[in-house]
């Protein structure tokens, strides 16, 4: 029995066949190219996973001041995040107007008092209440402006400042859905007690490949040296030693999440020093790892110190705690087409020259125009053309199997597809000869 070569795009066999194949006794686990490049698989996703997960919003730091507003897409939605004046809650409302549908929040950033629909005026304020209706005598006094207030996402928690928001009011309490990712989340967070901020300003771009490959490439560590060879040779040129290599483990952190944690061979700036710094920077560095080991001990200081993470939380935020901390997401636009938005993370008054050194790494690694991100794009760019090619019907992801785990392995991929499968349900796609 084998399947057509088409990527297949409709349901015409209610049987189907399985878009992840695991098979541990012989140490094999693939996921059928389908994935990557069906129309009607990418429609579903939108519905049965991007519908009912926790989706990353925004960090409150970008919405301190009451009325300080954010504009984002999510999962294709227009939201917008808002800091209520009268109550300070953060508030994650659809960007329609409950009149006839424009957007209200018309800038990707700002403080407003209140939000009016250019289309008719209709004006709501910062907790989303509708505050104003011209020629309001028209509508009689039935009129419920309660009932017309700004509708909120059904779920919106924060867990230590990362806002989510989720469109499915039954779904699992935040804290739960993050899992063991929380512990990777506090690191960073109690590295600086607690006081991180996004920087303004973002890095957005375009890539022409499927969603899931980004999943995968951001937690993958068997590609670093062959994919980024330029940018390590680069590191050697400036003296970092390489010599043994990077190593590291991968972990499952449940509900999808996964991360890749390995000792940093590179400076870190919130306290790891490496020449790149300066020797002004060294005394100032060593009085932040002090006061690290202080606060938490030599075991957990040396883990925000000195090793670096890729985290996935499922389906599409990575954490990358290394050389900086980047925050990014990626919303799927088409079986073969995505955006990504990267912010920077930093301690909140941090030292001048460590801001600039973090800076520098955000944008010199995994900027758009950087060391790592237009391999990273290539690659993924070119496994979506050869997916066109046909002849081949399976990725093969089963590098670890038959050992136990190492980081350049692929179980923290597998960790993904375990979870996506889990919410794309049996499969009926295609038809099968």
């Amino acid at each position: 029995m084998t399947l057509i070569d088409s990527p297949p795009t409709d349901r015409a066999d209610a049987t189907g066949f399985p878009l992840v194949d695991e098979d541990p006794a012989h140490h094999r686990f693939r996921v059928h190219r389908s994935t990557m490049t069906s129309p009607e698989i990418f429609r579903d996703e939108l519905e049965r996973i991007f519908k009912h997960c926790w989706l990353y919003v925004g960090h409150e730091s970008e919405v301190t001041n009451p009325g300080d507003y954010v504009r984002r897409p999510i999962a294709g939605r227009p939201v917008f995040m808002v800091r209520g004046v009268k109550s300070g809650t953060v508030h994650v409302f659809h960007n329609t107007c409950t009149h006839r549908g424009a957007v209200v929040c018309r800038q990707r950033s700002g403080n407003a008092k209140v939000f009016q629909c250019f289309y008719h005026a209709w004006t709501f304020d910062s907790e989303g209440q509708l505050k104003g209706v011209p020629d309001r005598e028209a509508y009689g006094e039935k009129l419920d402006f309660d009932a017309l207030a700004l509708k909120s996402v059904a779920r919106v928690e924060s867990y230590r400042g990362f806002v989510f928001a989720c469109f499915d009011p039954d779904v699992e309490d935040l804290v739960d859905y993050l899992a063991g990712a929380r512990e990777y989340l506090d690191l960073i967070i109690d590295s600086a007690d607690g006081e991180m901020e996004i920087i303004k300003g973002t890095n957005e771009y375009c890539i022409e490949a499927n969603w899931k490959l980004l999943c995968e490439n951001s937690i993958d560590g068997y590609h670093a040296v062959s994919t980024h060879d330029t940018y390590f040779k680069y590191l050697v040129a400036l003296g970092t030693d390489l010599q043994g290599g990077v190593k590291g483990t991968a972990k499952d952190l449940g509900n999808g999440h996964a991360v890749l944690e390995y000792a940093a061979p590179w400076g870190r700036p919130i306290a790891k020093w490496e020449p790149l710094f300066g020797e002004h920077a060294k005394d100032e560095i060593t009085a932040l790892r002090a006061d690290l080991v202080a606060k938490h001990g030599e075991e957990r200081a040396s883990r925000m110190a000195d090793t670096n993470r890729n985290m996935l939380i499922y389906p599409n935020l990575v954490v990358n705690d290394i050389m900086a901390v980047t925050v990014r997401t990626f919303m799927p636009l088409a079986p073969d087409r995505m955006d990504i938005t990267a912010w920077e993370m930093a301690p909140r008054g941090e030292q001048p020259q460590l801001r600039q050194r973090r800076l520098d790494s955000f944008l010199t690694f995994l900027g758009p125009a950087g060391f790592a991100t237009p391999d990273d794009v290539e690659a993924l760019e070119s496994c979506q053309q050869g997916f066109n090619s046909g002849g081949v019907e399976w990725n093969d992801i089963s590098r670890g199997m038959a050992r136990e785990q190492r980081g350049n392995d692929e179980g923290q991929m597998r960790t993904f597809w375990r979870r996506w499968q889990q919410q794309m349900g049996p499969s009926s796609y295609g038809e099968i000869r």
